[in-house]
């Protein structure tokens, strides 16, 4: 077994009379992206300040990267790179400005030029490098904040909600950088509100609420915890639709639709005996669906809330 880069029992944290974390617990596998999920004021942002040394905790314990988080402060922020909600450049500065001006602050960082003329290229900046970080798109400014923070190379990198605000397009561009990073064997530690970012890119994800974890898995994992998997089968005719609804006697018929709606688990087995019954009886659908609750429907049945999309600005602002 593995050490993990990030190992949390009974964390807690108040602010006044205000329970923000009420005895979490996770561990994070090295090389791999686990994803923290919560409605607002869940206690997502304070879980990473806490991890990230920015604030201590009243109760519990953490090791982020083999170190104590209470006793090897200096050492756990040697060893990590945060990104936070909004980018960290300093738009007087030009792109490489921003990224030369974190090679000189970090100690760790070798190569200098070499380092940023590495990271500019990585990020494709390049052409941009020497225009002033004010010009940038919303998604340039994310990629040079992400770009910053790999300086001193970290093994572990917290990402507190990066794509918020991005457009699509960028925020895919986003994701390829974060699969890049961890093919390169870095750990990331991403709260998102966007459910189908983590979806696409959590290897475990952790639901958070009212200060308490409520859930962990893989994203499938989570999925299977709400009801609601069936198989979809659209007929050509509905005599057709009438013979299999009176073959599949759990199945709910849509004659509008022509479809028939099939209880079921989503698994290949299940889907094998369903086809299997419909040969039986000599019946063939046109065509078949399987449909199973998505990370949505899973945060709404954990929280009771609906998950909220952050706002997502149709143009930007181009260099």
């Amino acid at each position: 077994m593995t050490t993990p880069a990030i190992a949390v029992s009974g964390l807690r944290k108040t602010f006044k009379d205000k329970t923000v974390l009420d005895g979490v617990d996770l561990a994070v596998e090295e090389g791999t992206i686990f994803s923290l999920l919560g409605p607002n004021g869940a206690g997502k942002t304070t879980t990473v300040n806490v991890l990230t040394t920015l604030v201590r905790a009243d109760g519990g314990t953490a090791r982020v990267a083999g170190h104590d988080l209470a006793t090897q402060a200096r050492a756990v922020r040697a060893a990590i790179g945060v990104t936070g909600q909004f980018a960290a450049v300093d738009e007087l500065l030009t792109g490489r400005e921003n990224l030369e001006l974190m090679v000189d602050l970090n100690r760790s960082a070798a190569g200098g030029r070499h380092v940023v003329a590495d990271l500019l290229e990585r990020f494709e900046l390049t052409g941009s490098a020497d225009k002033p970080a004010a010009t940038y798109s919303g998604g340039m400014r994310r990629k040079l904040d992400l770009a910053m923070t790999l300086v001193g190379d970290p093994r572990i990198i917290f990402l507190d909600e990066p794509t918020t605000g991005l457009d699509p397009r960028s925020r895919r561009t986003m994701w390829s950088i974060i699969r890049d990073l961890v093919a390169d064997g870095v750990t990331i530690f991403l709260t998102t509100q966007y459910l189908e970012e983590a979806d696409q890119l959590a290897d475990r994800i952790a639901v958070l609420d009212h200060g308490r974890i409520v859930a962990q898995g893989t994203a499938a994992e989570l999925k299977r915890l709400v009801p609601g998997s069936h198989v979809r089968l659209r007929f050509a005719s509905a005599a057709e639709l009438d013979a299999a609804a009176r073959v599949l006697a759990d199945a709910t018929p849509d004659d509008a639709e022509l479809t028939l709606r099939v209880p079921g688990d989503g698994g290949t087995r299940s889907l094998r005996a369903l086809l299997d019954r419909l040969d039986e009886y000599a019946l063939s659908a046109q065509e078949l669906s399987v449909h199973t609750p998505d990370l949505d429907d899973v945060f709404l049945a954990l929280t009771g809330h609906v998950p909220t999309t952050p706002t997502t600005p149709t143009t930007e602002v181009a260099p």
